[in-house]
């Protein structure tokens, strides 16, 4: 196990580094506005993309600008980037759904393997750790879970979040869009010294839906998570007070860099995390509790 955490770590350094090679700088450093020539409008072309920028951004963020502009001439700029975000949501989920079942399966499962983990901890014989892996296969094929599949949404997710943030950067629909009258380039700082309470409901809202989407998974494992049963002698240990801790140290993160971002960017994550939480509960019972007791 921690083995497969050691390479998920790995791995997701590697997918993280790779994407943002490829990624474009679209912000001038001195008016922290986009790039006049880094705006995406309906009249630009893949071909010019490729030929001024990387492949990524010809790949994957010129279609969804070009989705997110669209859009906007029937729908407005709000509900455009918010029926983007969903496609591509619901794009990634029928990708990826047997890795993030097994994802949100191993967090249901981390009480049972924590106490295998306590059982031989401490023990570095070559017998234990070959029974440790047994016990811990064992528990993954009762619960039909490939321990690697996981990885695989960090593989797919990453270029996709970039991707989008940046198409919602460049869309010249938000460039020059606006909702309730003032510009979605507004950060929400500025809303809230114009007092535009809009933009800081939406602001305030990313945050909330922002926890929640985080904090789901755990409600969803103590809720559903197989009864741990701890043998005589056997004490039972937390897991300590690490994932909460980072958890909230994100999600504060998240809240401090969107307050000077477009509240284009918090709408982006409202709908998300949104997105995001819908997901999680929808694998959970469509997939997981119906086989729980299989």
């Amino acid at each position: 196990m921690k083995k497969l955490l050691k390479y998920k770590k790995i791995g997701l350094a590697l997918g993280l580094l790779f994407v943002l090679t490829a990624c474009t700088n679209v912000i001038d450093p001195v008016t922290k506005q986009v790039m006049v020539d880094k705006i995406i409008s309906l009249d630009t072309t893949m071909a010019s993309i490729f030929a001024s920028e990387s492949w990524f951004s010809a790949i994957f963020v010129y279609p969804i600008s070009q989705a997110i502009n669209f859009l906007n001439q029937y729908v407005g700029v709000f509900l455009s980037i918010t029926l983007v975000t969903v496609a591509i949501k619901l794009l990634t989920l029928g990708l990826t759904v047997k890795s993030t079942v097994a994802s949100q399966k191993m967090q249901m499962i981390n009480p049972e393997l924590k106490r295998i983990q306590d059982k031989y901890a401490g023990k570095t014989d070559n017998q234990s750790k070959m029974q440790m892996g047994q016990e811990m296969n064992a528990l993954y094929s009762k619960n039909n879970i490939n321990p690697f599949g996981a990885i695989l949404v960090m593989f797919i997710q990453f270029p996709v979040i970039i991707a989008m943030y940046q198409a919602v950067q460049r869309a010249s629909a938000v460039v020059n869009g606006s909702f309730f009258g003032s510009s979605l380039q507004l950060t929400p700082l500025g809303a809230f010294n114009e007092g535009i309470y809009v933009f800081m409901v939406i602001f305030v809202l990313m945050g909330v839906f922002q926890f929640i989407s985080m904090k789901l998974p755990v409600w969803l494992q103590k809720r559903h998570a197989p009864k741990v049963v701890t043998h005589p002698g056997e004490k039972k240990k937390s897991s300590g007070p690490n994932m909460e801790v980072m958890m909230y140290s994100s999600i504060v993160m998240i809240m401090v860099l969107a307050i000077n971002w477009p509240t284009a960017m918090s709408l982006y994550w409202l709908v998300t995390s949104i997105a995001q939480a819908a997901q999680t509960v929808f694998i959970q019972y469509k997939y997981i509790t119906p086989n729980a007791g299989k």
